[in-house]
């Protein structure tokens, strides 16, 4: 996302990454254009989770731009060669992934 884009977007609340007591990390809110930064800046200090698994059951509204963050932590996952997969997709998430051909990578651990 381009600095003009990130000025013109409205502010939003971050999507808060929440580790749990079980390891997986909990997001709840908008996944969008308008928070993805602030969240990959929020997780980028944290481990990923030790079960690898992210809840994203709490998380509307997304759009594309909350795809591209799952798969940008598929990466870091990858190069940490640690698992991690999804789980309680969004519907419209999981239509988004479909539609771009990577559904496979966000439910594959």
């Amino acid at each position: 996302m381009s600095k003009r884009a990130q000025a013109a977007a409205p502010a939003e609340a971050v999507a808060p990454v929440v580790r749990e007591a079980e390891g997986r990390w909990v997001l709840a809110g908008p996944l969008t254009i308008n928070n993805v930064a602030g969240v990959l800046a929020a997780s980028v200090g944290m481990p990923l989770p030790t079960t690898g698994q992210v809840d994203l059951q709490a998380v509307d509204p997304v759009d594309s731009a909350g795809v591209a963050i799952l798969l940008e932590w598929k990466r870091r996952a990858a190069a940490e060669s640690v698992p991690l997969a999804f789980e309680n997709v969004p519907p419209t998430m999981a239509s988004l992934a479909e539609l771009y051909g990577v559904d496979d990578l966000l439910s594959s651990a």
